[in-house]
């Protein structure tokens, strides 16, 4: 089921946004964010808040909400749902007026939560992607612009064409810097936690952050750094970290098949169990 707030009203469905002349629709002129309520349960949304309206300020929009007014309407539309609903929320904000530069003050701005249960702890398989993320000289890398994902689903259509479930994109100096759809975690032969230094290639994401943090607390060394693809092919274990479904063990890089390790396992645990304080 879809709720979508749009102009002021809640609706049903796939609602209609755009005009034919949006400056969103010609030059892609649009953010977005993608937050969680589990059971009612909403972890680092105020987070994923600020962070659309940061987006959108890079790309020279302007959001109409503030993150207080943001957050109340999340609320308004997750009590539209039953109360044990897994839902995902996806503010958008994107471009009308303007024929070449978006016009900040006519910004257009949707929220639309779904249904989404959190995937299970079962793993998927990846391989190195022959794609690279840009240059923060040559797109806007520091934001989470709709603009940016066709090169994603690019190195997700060449990594299931090979019959793997995800890509491992490097960075423009050929570093590893995430898989397509998330961020990346791997523990060394000398079980050293390693995920790639954030160096304005790739999204350091929300929940990324989270589980670094929640690591460390743990009494955890997390090593933040420059990765060369071939360390994946000796990795212990692999695993992403992302919204949609938290901590994920890469079970399958490459030719190799990987266990579901302890530290993709305990990432998962500990950070369900801050989802419950929350």
């Amino acid at each position: 089921m879809y709720r979508s707030y749009f102009k002021g009203q809640w609706s049903e469905g796939n609602t209609p946004l755009f005009g034919a002349m949006d400056n969103a629709v010609w030059l892609g002129s649009s953010v977005f964010d993608g937050a969680r309520s589990i059971r009612g349960l909403t972890p680092d949304l105020r987070l994923h808040l600020a962070r659309v309206i940061q987006s959108a300020q890079r790309l020279g929009l302007q959001c109409p909400y503030n993150v207080d007014e943001l957050e109340a309407l999340c609320r308004e539309g997750i009590a539209l749902f039953p109360a044990d609903a897994e839902l995902y929320i996806r503010p958008l904000v994107f471009g009308t007026d303007g024929l070449l530069i978006p016009e900040p003050s006519t910004t257009g701005f949707t929220l639309t939560l779904f249904d989404a249960a959190m995937p299970a702890f079962t793993g998927f398989s990846a391989c190195l992607s022959s794609l690279r993320r840009p240059d923060p000289s040559m797109a806007p890398t520091d934001a989470k612009a709709s603009c940016l994902y066709p090169n994603s689903t690019r190195a997700l259509r060449e990594a299931r064409e090979r019959g793997f479930d995800n890509g491992v994109v490097c960075d423009m100096h050929g570093n590893v810097a995430e898989f397509a759809t998330a961020n990346l975690f791997f523990v060394t032969a000398d079980d050293e936690i390693v995920t790639p230094v954030a160096n304005g290639s790739f999204l350091s994401g929300i929940t990324r952050a989270r589980v670094i943090g929640l690591l460390k607390d743990d009494g955890k060394q997390v090593s933040e750094r420059t990765v060369k693809p071939e360390e994946l092919l000796v990795a212990k274990e692999i695993f992403n970290t992302g919204n949609f479904a938290k901590v994920t063990p890469c079970t399958r890089y490459e030719s190799r098949e990987l266990p579901i390790g302890q530290v993709a396992t305990r990432a998962r645990d500990l950070y369900l169990q801050f989802m419950q304080n929350t």
